[in-house]
């Protein structure tokens, strides 16, 4: 790997890593990228990063088999507290998670009606509707809803700092996560 052109600093815990169009080396190791990518879901709270990725190293090597995906490895350690991986026809789950996610930084989501919990919204609602819905109240906020392609009946994602949508990318390419705006839903 090689040294960022920027000078280093204790406290940002190399949190300009990627400014400038940095990219990422194909000499960074998948520990390096997770790690990258779990203080970009977790901005500012570092115990919760390293937690999960203590969760995330558990996971790896119980299952022994060094094929799997680091974001299937990720899904369990960062649901509900930094991600979200709900059925495709629950919106209320979709709806609960959100807000979770949102609450982390005493965000409060306007879901455009009175009562997002009432079953008639609900049932007359879908999933990647919400979805898109979320995307634009954080972005009122700087915040990103990322979602990222879980397969046919699922949705999952999490949400990132705006500033970071590009780092965001570069981390999550680096892993071959196939990662989109949570305005365009898989």
């Amino acid at each position: 790997m090689n040294a960022p052109d920027v000078d280093f600093d204790p406290d940002d815990n190399f949190a300009n890593r990627f400014e400038g169009g940095i990219d990422v080396d194909e000499d960074d190791s998948v520990e390096a990228l997770v790690w990258q990518l779990l203080l970009l879901i977790n901005p500012g709270d570092e115990e919760t990063a390293l937690r999960q990725f203590a969760a995330y190293r558990d996971a790896l090597a119980e299952g022994g088999d060094g094929d799997a995906e680091p974001v299937w490895l990720l899904k369990d350690a960062i649901d509900w507290t930094s991600g979200f991986h709900v059925e495709a026809h629950d919106t209320q789950a979709l709806i609960d998670a959100v807000n979770e996610l949102a609450a982390r930084w005493n965000l409060r989501l306007d879901w455009g009606v009175e009562d997002p919990t009432d079953d008639e919204f609900l049932a007359a609602t879908d999933v990647p509707t919400l979805m898109a819905t979320a995307y634009d109240r954080l972005r009122e906020y700087d915040y990103t809803l990322w979602t990222w392609n879980a397969g046919a009946g699922v949705h999952a994602g999490w949400i990132a700092r705006s500033v970071d949508d590009e780092a965001m990318q570069v981390v999550a390419a680096a892993l071959h996560i196939e990662l989109r705006a949570g305005s365009d839903a898989f």
